[in-house]
């Protein structure tokens, strides 16, 4: 096998994930000959957030919202609302079913409250009329503590509240604060409400800043206030319930925010993974065409199995590297082809002039003169094609495509060229639909390639000879085809005639013509999504070998 031929075997090859073609080889990242690159995919693993900004704003994203939702929650605090408004109802109920205990004595206010089910964390108080102090008990838990048990442990919201305690005290200068207000105080507060008939609720902020209720209402006995029952919590009861709800909250938010982080680093490393590999594919390109590297083609990874933009860049990014290597060939080629179309007529004029030195003769010497004017013009022929055909990719991207009758640009083409033909004495013939026909498209471009098809079916014919041009539509496309009764085009021929500079003419028109006429008329179809294609006019039913009575062109376009 050819040195050649492998090196194509391996460009064929499907890429490996990640793998890049260096010079004839496909090799891994690791043995890519750029040090930084070759490094840089070694270090990372599931995802680098140092060399990804990609990667940090996913997680920085993802991480705000949850955190936003978390805020929003605790400063909302819409539990702690509830839970005073509940408190606020029970002590109430519970007020009231303790002086309706009493009421239901009916033998005037007890002097202990001791027989009665006072809930843990209250202290009560009963006043008389005169506002002293009948009776006090103090609700006990069944381990009898004065408190409710708590004993739900509020590790990080404790923590976070000594850290904001800190901060604060850092801040905030500590001053002399309040006297303390006792529940006995609290208490007597309500007297003068309760003694009026009504029930009293009152919230205040304890000496330790936690909410404490107070509740005062009437023992009415024989149709007369006999006293007032009175009902004091225990200072931060509710706010130790608000810190057990923020626990679980937070607790929440730790667990939710491990796992946002964990599925941000795993989209991550599915989006700026693959975009870190086509970045460097691309890069290893860019460095290469600044000669910093060796020269070989730049391979983008094959990342076309994702169902996603990502798969399609990849696809994209690939289709244009092909492209784009196979602009460069394509221009490789055309250089090629047009030194050696140039150094045919510059090798005759060095002939001919070289001679013209030496020959005597007039004749002679008017002969040399001619073969070198003839060179001249085949030369600035070739120079003015050739510039059209350097500059019509170009030409053709910038130009912008217009709706227009086709049927009136071929008409006006025919009526033009009809009169060369009849010059010739060939006979030209047009058969088009009576309806317009409108397609999309560069008209003046089209126009070329039918100026070019007619034209050259003029120049293979003789007198009495007879070129025809002819349009259908078809459905989704149109037809144009022009023939002639010419000598037709020999069978090796037919593929190739649309090849830059392949000419095959008489040896009377031998010079006149550049051979990129037929390899512009198709640049310019395809360009518009059609097809062109050349074959012989044969008799019906007849042998293919036989000589064909001309030659036809057939041009395709969508309507």
């Amino acid at each position: 096998m050819t040195a050649a031929a492998r090196i194509e075997m391996e460009k064929a090859r499907p890429a490996k994930p990640g793998e890049l073609l260096l010079g004839e080889d496909w090799v891994s990242p690791d043995a890519v000959a750029d040090p930084a690159l070759r490094e840089g995919r070694v270090r990372r693993g599931l995802v680098s957030l140092n060399r990804s900004p990609l990667a940090r704003k996913i997680i920085i994203f993802n991480l705000m919202a949850l955190v936003v939702l978390v805020a929003g929650v605790l400063f909302l605090n819409p539990f702690r609302d509830s839970l005073v408004i509940q408190r606020e109802q029970g002590l109430v109920t519970e007020a009231q079913l303790l002086a309706d205990v009493i009421e239901a004595g009916g033998a005037g206010l007890p002097g202990t409250l001791d027989s009665m089910a006072i809930s843990p964390g209250l202290e009560v108080f009963l006043f008389d009329p005169a506002g002293n102090i009948a009776a006090r008990g103090l609700g006990q838990s069944r381990d009898g503590s004065a408190l409710a048990p708590d004993g739900r442990s509020t590790i990080i919201t404790d923590f976070l509240n000594s850290i904001w305690e800190g901060v604060s005290g850092l801040l905030v200068r500590s001053g002399k604060g309040n006297t303390p207000a006792t529940a006995e105080t609290l208490a007597r507060e309500m007297l003068p409400r309760a003694l009026a008939g009504e029930t009293a609720v009152k919230t205040a902020q304890g000496s330790e800043g936690g909410a404490q209720f107070t509740v005062a209402t009437p023992v009415m006995i024989g149709g007369q206030v006999a006293g007032v029952i009175a009902l004091t919590s225990a200072e931060g009861e509710i706010d130790r319930l608000v810190r057990y709800e923020r626990e679980q909250i937070l607790q929440m938010f730790v667990i939710a925010l491990l796992v946002s982080i964990g599925l941000s680093l795993v989209l991550a490393s599915t989006i700026a993974n693959p975009l870190s590999d086509l970045a460097a594919a691309a890069e290893l390109g860019r460095d290469r065409d600044a000669r910093k590297m060796a020269p070989g083609r730049v391979r983008i990874p094959d990342l076309a199995a994702r169902p996603d933009e990502i798969g399609r860049l990849s696809v994209a990014m690939r289709g244009m590297v092909a492209a784009l290597y196979d602009r460069i060939d394509a221009n490789e080629q055309f250089a090629a082809d047009v030194a050696h179309e140039i150094k045919n007529p510059l090798a005759s004029l060095r002939s001919a002039v070289g001679s013209l030195r030496f020959v005597k003769k007039e004749e002679q010497r008017d002969k040399l003169l001619d073969v070198i004017d003839h060179d001249v013009r085949r030369l600035d022929r070739l120079v003015s094609d050739i510039s059209n055909a350097s500059r019509l990719d170009s030409e053709l991207v910038k130009e912008e495509e217009e709706e227009f009758n086709l049927l009136k640009t071929l008409t006006n083409l025919t009526e033009y060229l009809a009169q060369s033909a009849r010059e010739k004495g060939v006979d030209f013939i047009t058969d088009f639909p009576a309806d317009p026909i409108r397609i999309s498209g560069l008209e003046a471009r089209l126009a070329q390639v039918f100026v070019n098809l007619i034209t050259n079916a003029i120049s293979f014919c003789e007198d009495g000879d007879a070129v025809r041009v002819w349009a259908r539509q078809r459905e989704n496309r149109v037809l144009i085809v022009v023939e002639d009764t010419g000598p037709g085009i020999p069978e090796q021929a037919l593929t190739k005639v649309f090849k830059r500079f392949y000419s095959e003419r008489p040896e009377k028109q031998f010079g006149n013509h550049s051979g990129l006429g037929l390899a512009i008329s198709k640049q310019i179809v395809e360009a518009h999504g059609g097809v062109i294609w050349a074959e012989n006019i044969r008799p019906t039913n007849a042998d293919p070998t036989s000589d064909p009575l001309g030659a036809r062109f057939v041009v395709g376009l969508p309507v």
